[in-house]
């Protein structure tokens, strides 16, 4: 029966937006749908959790974590994380469709790749590797079944994020190693634990499969597969392939080797090795391979050396594996029917590869800045163009989007090559953060995907100090989060310079800023009666509502007629004092102004919090009068 028509998901639609059409495959976590978002229109994977991983809410939660990260993971070579959904028992991501094949299926066709067509292939998944270990994931389960080859040959690798969810869950406590135990560290093995380098040591396994068309140890049980991987080491692929130069079987033997602070410190790493080793080969080095594989006279040289054929295999060339690796990934098979026909087809292969004529675009200029792919392709010879910019929410501003021709394919020497750059990722409205403190504006702005730029400050009236005023671009306004956001943040009210001004005023004025007045007497000779001597904040200082300040003010000298003490002593019975201006204020702290100053606040009006009227509203009034406030919305 077909297990597609047999799956009770196919044609159900998952929370209410996505369609399941077909079954793509199933694994030991999870099932891999084909299914349509329903909302958008468009084809998508889905990746539904088995039933008996969700009933683990510790495996759940985790997954939903690491899920969360690998969707902010923006990589060319990164199959995208959309979404993550829970509809009903089903947990679920929803994941870019990828239509191709595994290269594992390219694998099985092929049986195995010459050393410069498996390092083509490296490079690409080192780079998504790389922008994995840079967000700080790591992948886990590195194998050719997680690595996706489209139908134009671009290369992408899967499921980030993923399999370190799986090790987080009860199943780890149980003793159960959870991965695939061809690809496994020692140390994973040994404790479970791993890193980047754990990622560049299935690397360098998947790497030496390619070459040799096997994993390096097998055995009878997974269990014995393990102990392999803890005790045996990685032999080198020259072991297995005639042929296979040190540098290459170098990149193999360092990234497997048993102490994890030998390897590449992460794929980032590791990657700059392979580019640099797969610089060193010849274009037709991998049909010198193929010839010493088969028996051949061949002395495969050192860069920069001669290379010494048998003149038979000149005069009777061979199809490369790299012929068919390139025919793998491009889904492009050749089926021969008669002798003739073949021998004609081989030869022009054989022609089109060795004759020099035609040069592959690098599947790695995709995500790279395009003045560095320009350098690149221009030093094989070719001739670059760019195209105009445009948003893609996959790659960063300044790198390559696509090329056209497309990257993997092949090219005619001197027919040019177009890179068509990023203007960064698609446009989104600037988060409002007025108010908030500069630490939670950066988080509100870096969750939404931006990052903040030049921080400005000034003063203001209304906002209180080290709370941002506004944006660059203001809240609601579309931008690149590759651009960066400017933040203004208050420095408050600045505090006015009061030294030498009258006491009351000088309180009644600090009070109408909303400050919180604490007031000193002493006495100082040389100094006017009742005026400011000192003040707490200096001058020009930043304030907000509701801060403490403090004015020190001159005792002033009673003035004593005939024995008793007249009005204007320090004993509190001033006749008039300044009526501080409240209006527009907030009802509580105006009330609480005025009451400070030494008045009876009366407190009318309905449906509001702000003061709208207030009588007297300026000048004097007698100490201990009242002070009508009239509330509005």
């Amino acid at each position: 029966m077909d297990a597609t028509v047999a799956d009770p998901l196919v044609g159900q639609v998952l929370d209410g937006r996505y369609r399941i059409e077909s079954r793509v495959a199933r694994g030991g976590m999870a099932t891999v749908y084909v299914a349509r978002d329903i909302r958008l229109d468009r084809i998508v994977a889905i990746k539904v959790m088995h039933a008996g991983l969700a009933s683990d809410e510790d495996f759940v939660a985790r997954f939903i974590g690491e899920a969360k990260a690998a969707a902010a993971l923006s990589h060319p070579n990164v199959v995208a994380v959309y979404d993550q959904r829970t509809d009903g028992e089903h947990v679920f991501l929803v994941m870019e469709y990828v239509a191709g094949q595994t290269l594992r299926d390219a694998l099985t066709s092929l049986g195995r790749l010459g050393p410069r067509a498996a390092l083509e292939i490296m490079q690409p998944v080192l780079a998504a590797l790389g922008a994995a270990h840079r967000a700080g994931l790591v992948h886990r389960d590195v194998k050719p079944e997680n690595v996706l080859i489209t139908e134009d040959g671009q290369v992408k690798v899967a499921d980030f994020g993923l399999a370190r969810a799986e090790t987080a869950s009860k199943m780890t406590k149980t003793g159960v190693i959870i991965g695939t135990v061809g690809y496994l560290s020692p140390e994973q093995v040994m404790s479970g634990n791993a890193d980047a380098r754990s990622d560049v040591y299935a690397a360098g396994i998947m790497l030496f499969e390619l070459i040799t068309g096997h994993l390096p140890h097998g055995g009878d049980t997974p269990l014995a597969v393990a102990y392999k991987h803890v005790n045996e080491t990685v032999p080198p692929p020259s072991s297995v392939v005639p042929g296979i130069p040190q540098q290459v079987d170098a990149l193999v033997t360092d990234a497997t080797n048993h102490d994890p602070g030998l390897r590449p410190v992460d794929a980032n790493q590791y990657q700059t090795e392979v580019v640099e080793v797969l610089g060193g080969l010849p274009r037709d080095f991998d049909r010198r391979v193929e010839e010493s594989s088969r028996g051949t006279t061949s002395v495969l040289p050192a860069e920069g050396h001669t290379a010494v054929l048998d003149p038979r295999a000149a005069e009777h060339p061979q199809p490369t594996r790299s012929d068919r690796v390139i025919g793998a990934l491009t889904g492009r098979y050749v089926l021969v029917a008669i002798g003739l026909i073949a021998a004609l087809i081989l030869g022009w292969a054989v022609w089109y590869q060795t004759s020099g004529q035609y040069e592959h675009i690098p599947h790695s200029i995709i995500g790279m800045n395009v003045d560095d792919a320009r350098d690149q392709l221009e030093s094989a010879g070719l001739d670059v163009r760019t195209a105009g910019a445009v948003y893609s929410d996959r790659v960063h501003k300044g790198d390559v989007v696509k090329s056209d021709p497309p990257a993997g394919a092949r090219i005619a020497e001197g027919e040019p090559v177009t890179l068509t750059p990023s203007k960064g990722i698609t446009p989104r409205e600037v988060p409002d953060v007025k108010g908030k403190t500069l630490p939670e504006a950066k988080r509100i702005l870096e969750g939404e995907g931006f990052t903040v730029g030049e921080t400005k400050t000034t003063p203001s009236q209304t906002v209180d100090k080290d709370k941002v005023i506004d944006t660059d671009p203001v809240a609601g306004k579309k931008q690149s989060p590759d651009d960066p956001v400017a933040v203004v943040v208050s420095t408050g009210m600045s505090m006015p310079g009061l030294v030498g001004e009258n006491g009351d005023a000088a309180a009644n004025q600090l009070r109408s800023m909303g400050l919180d007045v604490k007031v000193q007497k002493r006495k100082v000779d040389g100094k006017e009666p009742n005026s400011v001597i000192e003040q707490t904040p200096s001058e020009g200082t930043g304030v907000s509502r509701g801060d403490e300040v403090t004015i020190v003010v001159n005792k002033r000298d009673c003035i004593v007629d005939a024995g008793p003490i007249q009005f204007g002593c320090d004993d509190g019975s001033e006749q008039n004092v300044p009526v501080p201006d409240m209006t527009n204020r907030r009802v509580n702290d105006a009330k609480k102004a005025l009451e400070d100053s030494g008045f009876v606040v009366n407190v009318t009006g309905f449906g509001g919090d702000i003061v709208r009227f207030q009588s007297p509203s300026s000048g004097e009034a007698p100490r201990g009068s009242t002070v009508t406030i009239v509330r509005g919305p």
